[in-house]
């Protein structure tokens, strides 16, 4: 595959300098192994520059007569994308890089030799460590395969994802920005295809599923005349689906259906789609009391709160003005939410510090 969303790396901290035992001069220390993050990089593009995926720290100068401190080794820096959580080898998270410039310790270098270590040098920290992509972006689309979300991205984008008229065209995340007259910019992220059962790892389950976390809002992309992944599958209705997609994302991580979401309801230009969205808007109103109509485990413990739902037809071009005006005014409304909570927050440490 093209993307990348996992790479396994090998990191080892610089050994220390020698000391000077004579003079009692200090070894420099060894050079750290950094992670950092910048835009506009790729897991792939690592693996492609660093085949074997090692990256070693500078050994820190030995003690002389001219130099009785040693310098320190040189630190070795490694650039990786934004969005990116460390794990060791037993997958504990141990750090995460979300905004450019920011900074990991990956392996720290040995301290030089001094009287302390009888003036001989340690060598550095060495471990293997993951680097897990989860993207970041305000808006994760969310939907069925063939719900239209790709045609959707290049809509309303200027990303150019593969559309064809079959299930699972999306095998890997597209990233689109939504651009505003007055500049103001939107990241939108089209990820792959859920399935039923996603969240016990079928299909492209957690892959999928692990990106939809490094979304501030969710867009679910839902097909008005239903859908039905193949033969052997059974037909799901839009409402079905809505409550199907919302399972597996509680299933998944239950924190995700507290996210801000916004319902578009694709394929509007079909006939009878106006009587569907007619019954689902209906059956939106109230879903308990449709309940009954389906199997118990399709039923998620909560329903997904929609902020706006907009009728779409990425076809015609119906509804895209007033889709990409919503997720703009849901954004911005959150936005200045965070803004009054972290007031707020200073406002009582103020509060009680005096």
């Amino acid at each position: 595959s093209n993307f990348i969303d996992d790479l396994r790396v090998y990191v080892r901290g610089g050994t220390g300098g020698m000391g000077y035992p004579n003079l009692g001069g200090e070894g420099g220390r060894g050079g750290d192994v950094w992670f950092v993050a910048r835009e506009r990089t790729t897991l792939k593009s690592i693996r492609e520059k660093y085949p074997h995926k090692r990256f070693v720290a500078g050994t820190g100068a030995n003690s002389s007569v001219k130099a009785l401190k040693g310098e320190k080794g040189k630190d070795c820096e490694v650039h990786v994308p934004l969005g990116i959580s460390v794990l060791d080898d037993d997958g504990k998270q141990i750090g995460e890089l979300n905004a450019a410039g920011e900074r990991f310790l990956a392996a720290r270098g040995g301290l030089g030799g001094s009287l302390a270590t009888n003036f001989l040098p340690c060598k550095g920290q060495r471990r293997t460590v993951h680097l897990d992509l989860k993207l970041i972006a305000d808006v994760g689309l969310v939907g069925f395969p063939n719900a239209g979300k790709s045609s959707l991205l290049s809509k309303i984008s200027h990303a150019k994802p593969e559309i064809a008229n079959y299930a699972f065209t999306t095998i890997q995340p597209e990233l689109g920005k939504i651009m505003y007259a007055d500049y103001k910019q939107i990241s939108v992220a089209d990820l792959p295809g859920l399935i039923e059962g996603a969240h016990a790892n079928k299909g492209m389950g957690h892959k999928f599923l692990k990106h939809i976390e490094r979304t501030k809002q969710l867009l679910l992309v839902v097909d008005i005349s239903g859908f039905q992944l193949s033969m052997k599958t059974q037909f799901r209705t839009a409402f079905e689906t809505i409550l199907l997609l919302t399972k597996e994302l509680e299933l998944y991580k239950e924190e995700l259906v507290t996210k801000p979401a916004l319902l578009a309801i694709n394929k509007m230009d079909l006939p009878c789609a106006k009587d569907n969205l007619d019954e689902l808007m209906t059956q939106l109103e109230n879903p308990q009391d449709f309940f009954h109509l389906l199997e118990e485990e399709m039923i998620p413990e909560n329903t997904l709160e929609f902020r706006e739902v907009i009728p779409i037809s990425t076809y015609t071009g119906e509804g895209i003005e007033e889709l990409k005006t919503c997720l703009r005014k849901s954004i911005d409304e959150q936005a200045e939410q965070v803004n009054e909570e972290y007031r707020k927050k200073k406002l009582l440490l103020l509060q009680t510090s005096k």
